[in-house]
């Protein structure tokens, strides 16, 4: 397919040697001497890309561009001109131009404009694709080299940097990624299973181990302490439901408000927010708040909210550690909720520590299985992080971070567990008392292949309540979920391809913990 550009200059006739090197190069150049031909010929034709003079009798290149915008508002306008006056500039780029060049141009100037205006998309597809074919057998060399945490914390960063690139881009590539995801998936889920409660015994025990990786208990003690001990005002933000890849997308609207320092941390399990989030806020385990305080446990059976006591259970963590610091703590689920945590942001700063968890994600996942219309706006991964990008964007959330960032605090922003896009399902057999969730199940009489699950015989030594003795905790894996037999082509029908939590995956389990200083102090 030839381009067909439109290059409008009053001394056209002195780029004759331009001209004729872009129709070598197979672009068709037709030319105008003033702006008033150059209108004339947009009426009629489409123009790919349009090469403007600034400096022209009659009507002005500005004067011209505003017209061209007029008809043609998405065609790449390139502004070639003598003018280096800072004013005109800053008019041409207001006016949403593409590139300015100043005259003396060269042939290649003109080349490499038309490259990034152009061709840009098919340039970067088939630069993205080819580069991730060469990193193929070294990321496949990293998934079955890893043998800590941290190794697979780096193959999922690396994992979710080719998500982002390959995201827009057409091919197989994508799908040949996402095969070696769920091949990543598999090796960790080996890797949990192997580890999981040689973790568990030195966290329950509150020992020290190098081998265990930071985890939801350790959040307070880690990372928030230490930021009070320094003496700094700290907000921490909770985003339920928050993956990595979520992260990902909302890090350029961060990036010119913050100073930022990335790290993951594991969620325990189940990783559900009546367990991962209570650990979190209490510095303790499922099991150790239920006997240490049984007043602010919910058990599974219960009607009550799983998570209406986290205020309480922060000043139960800062007693134990007979710590003095002013906290507060917020809960928001809307964007009048979200407006008024804004105003009140002010009358906070007189607060040593001050905790705000945002619902918005998890009320889009579980929307996301419930409702046609959100499950076709977010069907796909790439459309459940878009879709998480514009709520930061068009809420009052990215209010709240940009006035955060002309504070003098610091934001240290994480999750309680991510979810994974489950498709395929595993059956389980459990009696009515079995709990709901479909990447977990805990009860006595459940029935399941060991093998399609990891099943925790004594809950008490992986620090989780038994109801009965007999209890056990059974947890899916990669992208599984659990199915009763019972009307199963429906069930599985209905929640296939819905994002679900509470099991075992790097999307569950290896979560964000940011911390950000504001740049503008």
């Amino acid at each position: 397919m030839a381009y067909r550009l439109l290059w409008v200059d009053d001394e056209i006739d002195l780029l004759k040697a331009h001209i004729l090197f872009l129709n070598k190069k197979g672009y068709e150049v037709d030319t105008a001497s003033n702006g008033y031909d150059a209108l004339d010929m947009c009426q009629s034709v489409n123009y790919d890309l349009i090469l403007l003079d600034e400096n022209m009798p009659g009507l002005s290149g500005l004067e011209t561009l505003s017209r061209v915008k007029d008809l043609h508002p998405t065609v790449p306008v390139v502004m070639v001109t003598k003018s280096e006056e800072e004013d005109i500039m800053n008019q041409a780029i207001g006016a949403k131009i593409s590139d300015y060049l100043i005259k003396p141009v060269n042939p290649t100037q003109i080349l490499l404009s038309l490259k990034k205006n152009i061709h840009s998309r098919e340039i970067v597809s088939e630069a993205t694709q080819t580069a991730y074919q060469q990193n193929f057998g070294r990321l496949s060399m990293q998934i079955n080299d890893s043998l800590t945490m941290q190794d697979w914390m780096d193959v999922y960063r690396t994992l979710v940097r080719w998500e982002l690139e390959l995201q827009d881009v057409a091919g197989d590539m994508k799908e040949m990624l996402a095969m070696q995801k769920r091949e990543a998936n598999n090796e960790f889920s080996k890797f949990v299973r192997k580890n999981y409660m040689k973790w568990m015994e030195t966290l329950v025990h509150h020992e020290q181990d190098e081998a265990r990786p930071l985890m939801s208990p350790d959040i307070f003690k880690t990372q928030i302490f230490p930021a009070l001990d320094n003496g700094d005002k700290v907000f921490l933000i909770v985003i339920d439901n928050f993956r990595w890849d979520q992260w990902k997308m909302l890090q350029p609207e961060m990036a010119g408000l913050f100073n930022i320092e990335e790290n993951m941390y594991c969620s325990i399990l189940p990783t559900a927010t009546q367990y991962a989030r209570n650990a979190i806020f209490s510095g303790l385990m499922p099991i150790e708040i239920e006997a240490m305080f049984p007043d602010l446990w919910v058990d599974e059976d219960s009607e009550q909210g799983k998570n209406l006591n986290e205020s309480p259970m922060v000043q139960t963590q800062l007693e134990r550690f007979r710590r003095r610091n002013s906290f507060s703590y917020h809960k928001v689920n809307d964007s009048v909720g979200a407006e008024k945590f804004v105003q009140q942001l002010p009358s906070l700063m007189h607060n040593d520590l001050n905790i705000v968890v945002l619902n918005f994600i998890d009320m889009l996942s579980h929307a996301r299985t419930e409702s046609r219309m959100v499950r076709e706006l977010a069907n796909s991964e790439a459309a459940y992080r878009s879709i998480t990008q514009s709520w930061f964007r068009h809420s009052a959330v990215s209010e709240l971070f940009r006035t955060l960032a002309s504070m003098d605090c610091r934001v240290v922003l994480t999750t309680d567990h991510g979810s994974v896009r489950s498709n395929n399902p595993v059956k389980v057999i459990g009696d009515k008392n079995t709990n709901t969730n479909l990447r977990y199940k805990l009860g006595k009489n459940l029935g399941y292949n060991t093998r399609e699950v990891f099943e925790i015989r004594d809950p008490r030594k992986a620090g989780l309540p038994a109801p009965n003795i007999s209890t056990a905790y059974i947890f899916a894996q990669n992208q599984d979920f659990l199915a009763y037999p019972n009307n199963y082509n429906y069930y599985v029908q209905y929640y296939r391809d819905t994002f679900q939590h509470g099991g075992i995956s790097m999307e569950e389990m290896l979560v964000p913990l940011i911390s950000l200083q504001g740049k503008k102090r």
